[in-house]
C-alpha cells in the first residue's frame, strides 16, 4: 500500500514537473536574455552605480520579459498548423498538445497586462509607448510582414534596437547616435544569420517551407548581405572611438577599446562560418547562450572597456 502510495506520489510530481517545463518552453524563458539590452545605455554611460537608474532598468526588462512571452504564446497560436507539420517546432508545447489552446491565450493576454500595467505604473510612459510599438511591430511581423523579403530582416533588427532604445527612456539616460548606429548594423547582421539558416535548412529539405518570399538564389545573398552588415557595425566602433567626443569624457584610456574590435571580428566572422558550413542550426540568440567561445569573447570585450575606464 505504502509503494502504491510513493508511485502515484511519483507520477504527480514527474506530471508537475513536466507541465513546468512545458510552460518553461512556451514562453521561451531561453529567449529574456535579448531583454538584457535594457541594460546597455546605462553600462555604456557608465552609471550602473545609480542604484535609482538600476531599478528601473530591471523593472524594464520585467516588464519587456512578461510581454515577449506573452507574444511568443500567441505567435504559436498563430502558427499552429506550420508548427505541427515542422521537425523541429513540433515539439513546441503548444504543437505537441502538451498545453492546449485554451490555457494559452488567456496566459498570453495575462502576461502581457502586467507587462504594460508594470511599464506604465512603474517606469516613464514613453518607455510603455516603446512596449506598446514592440507589441504592434510583432503582431504585423506575425500577420504578414515575416513574409516580405528583406523587411522581415529589417523589422527582427528593428525589435532588437527598440530593446535598447526603450532602456534609454527607462533610466532617462540619452542613447547615443553611435550606439544606435552599430546596433542597427550588428543586429541586422543577426537578423540576416537567423533567416539565412532557416532558408538553407529549407533548400536542404531540413524543414518544410516558411513562404518567406526569398528563393533558392538568394540565399547566398542574403549570406553576403549579412556579413557585410556585421562588418559595417564594427567600423562604426572604430569610429566611434577614433572620432567621438564621448570616449575622452567616458574613458581614461580610450585607446584599449581598438582591442575590441578584433574581438568582434572573430565572434562575427565565426557565426558566419558556422551558418555556411551549415553547422548553426538555432536561433543565433540561443547559440550565444550556449557557445563557450562566446562567453569567452564575451569576458574579453567586458575587460577590456573596465580597463580603458579605471
Amino acid at each position: 500500500m505504502l509503494r502504491a502510495t510513493e508511485k502515484i506520489g511519483a507520477g504527480g510530481a514527474q506530471r508537475r514537473g513536466g507541465r513546468a517545463s512545458a510552460w518553461t518552453r512556451a514562453l521561451r524563458v531561453h529567449q529574456w536574455v535579448k531583454n538584457f539590452l535594457v541594460f546597455v545605455p546605462l553600462l555604456m554611460a557608465h552609471l550602473v552605480d545609480d542604484w535609482g537608474r538600476l531599478a528601473a532598468a530591471a523593472a524594464a526588462f520585467a516588464a519587456w520579459c512578461l510581454c515577449a512571452s506573452g507574444v511568443y504564446l500567441v505567435n504559436d497560436l498563430l502558427d499552429l498548423e506550420a508548427d505541427r507539420s515542422h521537425p523541429l517546432k513540433r515539439a513546441r508545447p503548444l504543437a505537441s498538445g502538451s498545453i492546449g489552446a485554451g490555457a494559452a491565450l488567456p496566459a498570453a493576454a495575462a502576461l502581457v497586462g502586467a507587462g504594460l500595467g508594470l511599464a506604465f505604473w512603474r517606469l516613464p510612459a514613453a518607455f510603455g509607448l516603446m512596449l506598446l510599438a514592440y507589441l504592434a511591430l510583432t503582431t504585423l511581423y506575425s500577420a504578414h510582414l515575416k513574409r516580405l523579403p528583406v523587411v522581415d530582416v529589417l523589422v527582427l533588427a528593428g525589435l532588437y534596437t527598440l530593446r535598447v532604445l526603450s532602456g534609454g527612456y527607462a533610466t532617462g539616460v540619452q542613447v547615443s547616435p553611435w550606439l544606435l548606429a552599430f546596433s542597427m548594423f550588428f543586429f541586422l547582421s543577426l537578423a540576416f544569420v537567423k533567416r539565412y539558416t532557416e532558408l538553407r535548412a529549407e533548400w536542404a529539405g531540413e524543414a518544410p517551407a516558411g513562404r518567406r518570399g526569398y528563393e533558392r538564389e538568394d540565399t547566398e545573398l542574403l549570406r553576403s548581405f549579412g556579413a557585410a552588415s556585421g562588418y559595417l557595425s564594427i567600423l562604426v566602433l572604430a569610429l566611434y572611438i577614433n572620432q567621438s567626443r564621448e570616449v575622452t569624457q567616458l574613458y581614461r584610456r580610450p585607446e584599449l577599446l581598438w582591442l575590441a574590435g578584433p574581438c568582434l571580428l572573430y565572434w562575427l566572422t565565426r557565426v558566419w562560418l558556422l551558418a555556411h558550413r551549415g553547422q548553426l542550426h538555432e536561433d543565433p540568440v540561443v547559440f550565444t547562450v550556449r557557445d563557450p567561445a562566446s562567453y569567452l569573447v564575451g569576458a574579453l570585450v567586458a575587460a577590456l572597456i573596465f580597463a580603458a575606464s579605471v
